[in-house]
C-alpha cells in the first residue's frame, strides 16, 4: 500500500481531489492537522465527495501523532521544490509515504531537516520562474510514479 501524507492542507478542493485519487488507487491518505477547512457531512456532500467514506483516510492531530501512529508508512519521501533530486530518480517501495507540504507555505524547515536531504525529491518543471505545481497535480504525478515502480496498481 502507498501512503499519501498531506501536512496541514489548506484548500478543501485539493484534498478532495487527492482523496478521490487515493480511493481509486487504494492508497491510504493521512491528513496532518490543523487543516484549513472542516471535514463534515455537509461540506463533503457540497463538494460531491460521496466516495469519502470508502476512502482509507487517517487524521492526525499533529506530526508527532502521525509519527506515533501504528498505520504510518515505513519510509517518507518529501516532495519539495527545495532539492535537486528528481522524483523519477527515487526508488519507491511498498508502504512508502509521499509527503506534501501545504499550499501556502509548503513544508516547514524542521520537516525538511527531519526527513533529510536523501529523502527529498522534486517534480521538475521547465518554467523556473513559476513556483510549483498545484498540490493535487503534484500528488497525482507522485502517486502514479510510485505505483508504477512498485506495480501496486494493475
Amino acid at each position: 500500500m502507498l501512503h499519501v501524507v498531506l501536512f496541514q492542507p489548506e484548500i478543501p478542493q485539493n484534498t478532495g481531489n487527492i482523496g478521490r485519487m487515493c480511493a481509486l488507487t487504494r492508497s491510504r491518505l493521512h491528513l496532518i492537522h490543523p487543516l484549513g477547512f472542516e471535514i463534515n457531512d455537509r461540506n463533503l456532500r457540497r463538494a460531491g465527495m460521496d466516495y469519502w467514506y470508502s476512502l482509507d483516510v487517517h487524521q492526525h492531530a499533529d506530526w508527532h501523532a502521525f509519527k506515533a501512529s501504528p498505520v504510518r508508512p515505513q519510509r517518507l519521501w518529501l516532495f519539495t521544490t527545495r532539492t535537486t533530486t528528481r522524483y523519477w530518480d527515487a526508488k519507491f517501495e511498498d508502504e512508502d509515504g509521499l509527503v506534501f507540504g501545504n499550499e501556502g507555505h509548503g513544508a516547514p524547515e524542521w520537516l525538511h531537516a527531519e526527513i533529510g536531504e536523501a529523502w527529498r525529491v522534486t517534480i521538475p518543471h521547465a518554467n523556473t520562474s513559476l513556483r510549483s505545481l498545484n498540490l493535487s497535480t503534484a500528488a497525482g504525478i507522485a502517486c502514479y510514479e510510485a505505483l508504477r515502480q512498485t506495480t501496486l496498481l494493475g
